[in-house]
């Protein structure tokens, strides 16, 4: 019978190694390890989670199909109950706000939760399936066999190296084991934001108070026209007892201006709209990290012989304007990761071809549909006119309306529009066309 290309050794450390014990490894983890396969995660923190920057909300609801009830358990900080997108000028804030009594119970819609903890506790389920967690531990590069397929990994620790028929490349942003693998094209920075963030404390009656809310109910808030001359966004989101609170920040316009990501987020916390929200706060932690942010175009090759790649790895966040998620992708692509691993393993065949029911897989869910639906929502957001043109026209118009201005009579609101339009400095024709790609994408 002839050799199956990738098909597995004899004589392996494991069935398969995972790369990084974030929510995208722990998930691959845990479903290979409940398939009965020999699986390492490795992570080169001292834990789950001790490695990863993160201020955003958690979209959890995929966690059903693993782990039946997980919110009785999950490390949560405040269930999201209402959700506001506020749009900014330097004196200026026009604020679109919702709220709703039944993302507070099950089965929930968005959380709040430290990654620590969050990344922690679902590595422990991969641990408590038969999963074995190695921490401390950074790889350094892959392992070929003599047809060239990835057989294993190389590691910073003295025993070094670990073999495996399939390795999962879980490593973050900007993934060294995709780079090498040549997964991944040219890097493009005009692909990446920078994320920085604060984590203040305030007593919880405080934040409560502040932001509307009682018990465990939390609140989202995203933030367009905060980031000056530099195109990105803001964020602010409720902790039981802290606020998260940063920016998002394009790359290329980053490097082109002389203020710093720090400077940045200090004058959104002095805004009028946003300091009595953070007012007395004690600064906790000082972070920041890439953010993959041009979706859909920049995903690298998912699968090679021997290999695949999820979550932050495969550049797999959906940054598009309404809907800015990441661990649910991550959480999602870990898991078809993991159960398409595990039917190549059973099958003895961890080629490409025997992994390709991997792209199957995120091509038939929410994972691939979303980015592919969503492909032109990024550069939109993340042009000139939406940054700056339309927030300030907004904020002028809104003003307009809502000001009197007696004895003079009130003007028509067509007339308000077509003033601020022009003051804005923004033309019909590109606004329609802003207005067919987000239809395009969102609707």
């Amino acid at each position: 019978m002839p050799e199956v290309a990738g098909a597995l050794a004899h004589h392996t450390d494991f069935d398969a190694i995972v790369v990084g014990a974030g929510p995208a490894g722990a998930a691959a983890a845990l479903v290979l390890a409940r398939a009965g396969k020999r699986v390492a995660l490795i992570e080169r923190g001292p834990f789950p989670g001790s490695k990863n920057m993160y201020g955003g909300v958690v979209y959890p609801r995929i966690l059903d199909q693993i782990i039946p009830e997980w919110w009785l358990e999950a490390p949560v900080q405040r269930w999201i109950t209402r959700r506001s997108t506020m749009f900014m000028t330097e004196t200026q804030a026009l604020n679109v706000d919702f709220r709703t009594e039944a993302w507070g119970h099950p089965p929930y819609n968005g959380a709040t939760a430290y990654r620590p903890d969050f990344d922690n506790w679902l590595a422990g389920k991969a641990v408590e399936a038969g999963a074995e967690l190695i921490c401390s531990t950074t790889v350094t590069g892959l392992l070929h066999d003599s047809s060239g397929h990835v057989s294993g990994v190389t590691t910073d620790r003295p025993d070094g190296d670990l073999t495996a028929p399939v390795v999962i490349a879980c490593d973050g942003v900007n993934s060294f084991l995709a780079k090498q693998e040549g997964l991944y094209g040219e890097v493009d920075a005009a692909n990446y934001t920078l994320g920085v963030k604060e984590t203040l404390a305030l007593p919880k009656q405080v934040i409560d108070e502040r932001f509307g809310v009682r018990g465990n109910e939390g609140v989202d808030i995203e933030i367009v026209g905060c980031t000056g001359e530099v195109n990105g966004g803001g964020f602010i989101y409720t902790n039981l007892d802290t606020i998260a609170i940063g920016l998002v920040l394009k790359l290329p316009k980053l490097a082109a201006q002389k203020k710093r990501p720090e400077e940045l987020l200090a004058a959104m916390k002095l805004h009028p709209a946003v300091a009595p929200l953070v007012e007395g706060a004690e600064l906790k932690e000082y972070s920041a990290h890439l953010i993959p942010e041009a979706g859909y175009s920049m995903l690298p090759q998912l699968a090679g012989n021997g290999m695949l790649v999820a979550g932050d790895a495969a550049a797999l966040c959906l940054a598009a304007g309404f809907w800015l998620e990441g661990v649910n992708f991550a959480i999602a692509s870990g898991m078809y990761a993991g159960e398409t691993a595990a039917e190549a393993l059973t099958l003895g065949d961890t080629s490409a071809k025997g992994l390709r029911g991997y792209r199957r897989r995120l091509e038939q869910t929410f994972v691939l549909k979303d980015h592919k639906k969503l492909r032109r929502a990024p550069a939109l957001v993340l042009s000139d006119r939406v940054q700056h043109g339309y927030p300030a026209m907004a904020n002028a118009i809104a003003e307009r309306m809502f000001r009197v201005d007696n004895p003079e009579p009130k003007p028509g609101v067509r007339h308000i529009l077509k003033q601020e339009r022009k003051r804005a400095g923004l033309k019909w024709i590109d606004m329609a066309r802003d207005t067919w790609t987000g239809f395009r994408s969102f609707g």
